[in-house]
């Protein structure tokens, strides 16, 4: 397929950072839930200060609901009120933009007088009425590519997104379905997407084991710089990281969130590989 305009390289801003062509390696990174405020703002805090060492431009993500648990009795978060009162807290305190998934259409109004982007999780990125709706907002949109949808197949998602608001549309990429209980990457996916919209890479879902933790996703958590590494040097706009001061004790995704006291020699390693693709 060709792009679907010629607005598809165009720089996608999100609050005050800028995603795309020409602009330095971002950062979206934050607890994969919202566990209490106080973990939230401390979280967001201490990551803050790291991106900023590292000289990355940072859009701090948590989510207020996680409608996507392999289980019943998997930890969703607080809901959507108290989740976005806690995130726009962080956004007043740190001064920081926020992201966070939106996973049903009447959630993205009041989503988005809150977050500067909306996020659509990968299992929903078909879903219509849910990106008209995100779009609709005026907020950006990040659309992860579903685990079942070809890096071509993914333009229709974005063309959505495109008729139904001005805010722009980022493409994350965050592994495909290889058989049960496997996610592999194709790193072309992310010069192909490109065409499309500027592109994030999501390291820490890509090391995903679906279905093989039993009642929560498996995963291979050390694999995340090989992968972190491999997706900027293959053209990502944007660094996906979920992290965690306490990873085994994490309440979602704790076999792949990225323990805090290693994020800043990840992201030194990321920043020598995007200044080394880019001859900065």
């Amino acid at each position: 397929m060709e792009k679907s305009d010629e607005r598809a390289t165009e720089v996608v801003t999100v609050g005050s950072v800028r995603i795309g062509p020409g602009c330095p390696l971002a950062l979206l990174a934050g607890p994969c839930v919202i566990e209490s405020r106080e973990h939230t703002l401390r979280l967001a805090e201490r990551i803050a200060a790291i991106g900023e060492e590292a000289g990355l431009p940072l859009i701090f993500k948590a989510s207020f609901d996680k409608a996507n648990r392999s289980s019943l009795h998997g930890f969703r978060g607080p809901g959507l009120s108290e989740g976005l009162r806690i995130l726009e807290e962080v956004r007043a305190t740190l001064g920081l933009p926020i992201v966070s998934d939106v996973h049903t259409p009447d959630q993205a109004a009041p989503a988005g007088e809150v977050l500067d982007l909306l996020q659509i999780p990968a299992f929903l990125c078909r879903q219509t009425d849910l990106l008209v709706a995100a779009a609709r907002t005026g907020r950006p949109v990040n659309i992860k590519k579903g685990q079942f949808v070809s890096p071509e197949q993914v333009c229709l998602a974005v063309e959505k997104a495109r008729a139904s608001g001005p805010g722009g549309v980022l493409l994350t990429e965050r592994g495909t379905f290889f058989g049960y209980g496997r996610l592999v990457n194709d790193f072309t996916a992310i010069p192909r997407m490109a065409a499309w919209a500027p592109v994030v890479f999501d390291a820490t879902h890509s090391c995903q084991l679906p279905g093989e933790g039993g009642t929560q996703s498996g995963g291979v958590r050390e694999m995340v710089p090989v992968l972190a590494r491999a997706g900027v040097a293959a053209g990502a706009h944007a660094l996906f990281l979920e992290v965690h001061d306490r990873p085994d004790q994490a309440k979602s995704d704790p076999a792949t969130v990225w323990p805090l006291d290693r994020l800043a020699d990840l992201l030194e390693a990321c920043c020598r590989v995007f200044e080394a693709v880019h001859g900065e």
